[in-house]
């Protein structure tokens, strides 16, 4: 947090409003956000440890019906129509709609009857995620919807099978290459491939017709790419990736964010321009620099020394929330701990990810770092319930 009040502060900084406690400004109403986050956080752990299994889908139904809500009273922001406007903030639902999923997933699969092997597991699993994925779309807002794909993670950890991410990671390949390479190449490198697997298999009946049913299936998902990005994605979702893959160079258009971004961030050096010094930063460069590209801030001004440290922050954070997950008694507690993890690390690849050209820009904030009080909320309370959790181990069986 304190990272990223400094980081906002150097993004948005004012000559005229030097104070970083002046409240007119990004910076100074962070601090606010901080101060009442960590309000949050400690009346999370006065809380009874069985507040959480016992309410869980009480906090998933209260969390669903504001995602309804801000579809009919929400502002629209940034061409998102998820934001409940209360006198001078913001308030997004979407960004608590993840923490009552992790709770509700939590309870769901902890229970004595779910086997996610099942199609019944599957289909309450994937339907805990699915329901405020299709909300928040419904809202315009895609980059938070595909962070509910993240607990695929946690299902893994579950017992999903492997190949269902195997499938996941072909089926994006796919898509990667036929945007690259058109539909009629991967076609014919896919009919190449099988042919060369029955070169090297025992080409008994089963065999042959194993692969001929997955070349099949791929051509047919071949032909629905061009198809689906043509008419599925809106324009500009369009001309990111079209820019990400190097089909479309558009630097004072959609492609200036990430052009600034890695200008700002390749700018930096190995140990930065130093604090306030940055002058991609100063001079407004990059757009939304204290939100989703906060991290260019911290690339420019602290250079390499200073983006690998934070980095490594979010490694060890995650590490150690996967050792805490391990070490609970309790399924709820495990699963709602791999939750967190799950959705921490979609924010944290994501978003640097986006910033340096290795992932379309989708909009969301880097975890405890990026201004904005719904995020900061959020992930305060996902964070604490589960530190809550680990400390009565002992008491939630």
């Amino acid at each position: 947090m304190l990272i990223g009040w400094i980081s906002i502060y150097a993004a948005v900084y004012q000559e005229e409003s030097s104070s970083i406690f002046d409240v007119s400004e990004s910076y100074g109403k962070q601090l606010i956000w901080i101060v009442t986050a960590l309000l949050i956080a400690g009346t999370i752990l006065l809380i009874d440890i069985k507040f959480f299994p016992a309410f869980a889908y009480v906090i998933y139904a209260i969390s669903m019906l504001a995602l309804i809500a801000v579809l009919f009273k929400g502002a629209v922001i940034a061409g998102s129509k998820s934001w409940f406007q209360i006198g001078g903030f913001a308030l997004q639902p979407a960004e608590f709609a993840k923490y009552a999923a992790a709770l509700g997933l939590a309870r769901v699969m902890s229970s004595a009857s779910f086997n996610l092997r099942t199609l019944k597991g599957k289909a309450q699993a994937f339907g805990i995620i699915g329901l405020p994925a299709a909300l928040i779309l419904l809202q315009n807002d895609t980059g938070s919807a595909l962070v509910f794909s993240s607990f695929l993670i946690a299902f893994y950890r579950e017992g999903l099978s492997g190949s269902v991410l195997i499938l996941g990671a072909a089926m994006a390949v796919l898509v990667l290459a036929t945007l690259l390479f058109g539909e009629l190449s991967i076609i014919i490198a896919c009919i190449v491939i099988a042919a060369i697997a029955l070169l090297f298999i025992k080409r008994y009946t089963g065999n042959i017709l194993k692969i001929a049913g997955m070349l099949i299936l791929a051509i047919a998902f071949i032909h629905t790419v061009e198809y689906s990005f043509e008419n599925v994605l809106q324009q500009h979702q369009k001309s990111r990736i079209n820019v990400l893959l190097g089909k479309e160079i558009d630097l004072k258009g959609v492609g200036y964010n990430l052009h600034q971004s890695k200008i700002a961030i390749g700018s930096g050096g190995f140990a930065g321009k130093g604090f306030l010094q940055g002058t991609q930063t100063k001079y407004s460069f990059v757009p939304e620099q204290s939100t989703d590209f906060i991290f260019c801030t911290v690339g420019e001004e602290w250079g390499f020394i200073g983006s690998v440290s934070l980095i490594s922050l979010y490694i060890l954070l995650l590490i150690r929330l996967i050792r805490l997950a391990e070490r609970q008694r309790s399924d709820f507690s495990r699963i709602y701990g791999y939750g967190v993890a799950s959705v921490l690390f979609f924010h944290f690849t994501i978003n640097i990810g986006m910033t340096i050209g290795l992932v379309p820009v989708i909009g969301i904030p880097l975890p405890f770092i990026s201004y904005g009080g719904s995020s900061l909320w959020a992930f305060t309370i996902m964070l604490f319930t589960f530190i809550k959790q680990d400390a009565n181990r002992f008491a939630l069986l």
